[in-house]
């Protein structure tokens, strides 16, 4: 009973004080209304000072009212939570400015819906905010996992280009070896690296004498 008389007469103060230059808000419209949750929208006329709002909750047929004020806001939209399934609710909106507060909005009845219709209200095709989050994180993880393993990649082209220029840089060294030993053990007769010599002196006077060549190798 007491939070009844304060909520009551926290609203008869706040509309004791009401500013004569600003006007109600206009459009106020429910959206998301689920079994236990709501969402109040509306628009500010233009040119009106605006800080904050005022919304006035109230079940049909019952006099208990739930006041949300909120100051230092630019939102044109508020969230109505603990509600009731299959309950009627009337709502108000106030705009608030320095000099006080507008007039009230127009009234806005809704009814909330059964838990069970709610659930199969639910499309396929919609996707609430956790399904977003979710999605999201993983997207995360395989970009995560792509990149991991086009770093990996890289590395190896690495590791192969730098083996492959080693190699490349010492063939014209053993070239140049093969060539040097190849050149030590040639001679301009036999070119291979053969070597032709003589097992018998020559006979200074002058008779010819069979020779016997060997060649080694």
């Amino acid at each position: 009973m007491e939070r009844f008389v304060l909520l009551v007469l926290g609203g008869l103060c706040v509309s004791r004080v009401t500013a004569d230059s600003l006007s109600p808000p206009v459009n106020v419209t429910i959206k998301a209304v689920k079994a236990n949750s709501a969402v109040v929208t509306w628009d500010i006329p233009e040119g009106d000072p605006v800080i904050g709002f005022a919304i006035t909750q109230q079940k049909k047929d019952v006099r208990m009212l739930r006041f949300i004020q909120e100051v230092n806001t630019t939102t044109r939209s508020c969230a109505l939570w603990d509600l009731e399934e299959e309950t009627d609710y009337i709502v108000h909106v106030q705009s608030i400015s320095m000099s006080g507060t507008s007039p009230l909005s127009e009234p806005l009845r809704f009814r909330t819906p059964k838990e069970a219709e709610t659930q199969a209200s639910k499309s396929k095709d919609e996707v609430t905010m956790e399904e977003v989050g979710q999605t999201t994180q993983l997207r995360a993880g395989e970009l995560i996992i792509i990149v991991v393993v086009l770093i990996m990649w890289a590395g190896v082209i690495a590791l192969f280009c730098r083996q492959y220029d080693i190699i490349k840089d010492n063939e014209p060294n053993n070239n140049k070896d093969k060539a040097k030993n190849s050149s030590e053990c040639s001679t301009p007769e036999h070119p291979t690296g053969g070597l032709l010599r003589s097992k018998f002196p020559k006979n200074n006077n002058n008779n010819r004498m069979p020779s016997v060549n060997i060649i080694e190798v």
